[in-house]
């Protein structure tokens, strides 16, 4: 029965672990944009854009913010005000949480610094250990939020 209920634990454990990092891994197939569009959205070190999902091209072909009530590329349906809105909500949302994964990356490198430093120093050891299983904590409940909202983004821009 122990055998039962620890491999339990561990699937369960590894599910948690594994699935939000292959939901952020896929594709994101509800922005289908042209590859001129794409310009206009780049990412900096895997931040997005304030305006993702919102750029569409003028005229003369300058990369512009669609407002409310104009249609971005790769969409069909115009923007209301609260969709607007809420596009750009989940963007900063998107942006805060992909912000906090980078600060758990670092205090996983922290941590691995502080465990090897720390020599036959007991006390050292067990605040690197803590350090390093709070940040992947952070980092797995980092990872969820993002592909939440990214789950929400592509409801709500179908």
């Amino acid at each position: 029965m122990k055998y039962i209920s620890r491999l339990l634990v561990i699937f369960i454990f590894a599910a948690f672990l594994v699935a939000p990092a292959l939901v952020v891994a896929t594709p994101d197939t509800s922005f289908a944009k042209s590859a001129a569009a794409k310009k206009c959205e780049k990412e900096i070190i895997g931040i997005p854009t304030w305006f993702k999902g919102l750029s569409k091209f003028d005229a003369k072909g300058d990369c512009i913010i669609a407002g409310p009530g104009d249609t971005p590329d790769g969409s069909s349906a115009k923007l209301t005000l609260t969709s607007f809105i809420w596009r750009i909500v989940l963007n900063i949302i998107e942006i805060a949480l992909r912000i906090v994964g980078f600060i758990a990356f670092f205090f996983i490198v922290y941590g691995g610094f502080q465990f090897l430093t720390g020599g036959s120093n007991p006390s050292q050891i067990e605040k690197a250990r803590k350090t390093i299983l709070n940040a992947v904590i952070g980092l797995v409940i980092s990872l969820g939020a993002v592909a939440i909202i990214n789950l929400v983004f592509g409801i709500l821009t179908n």
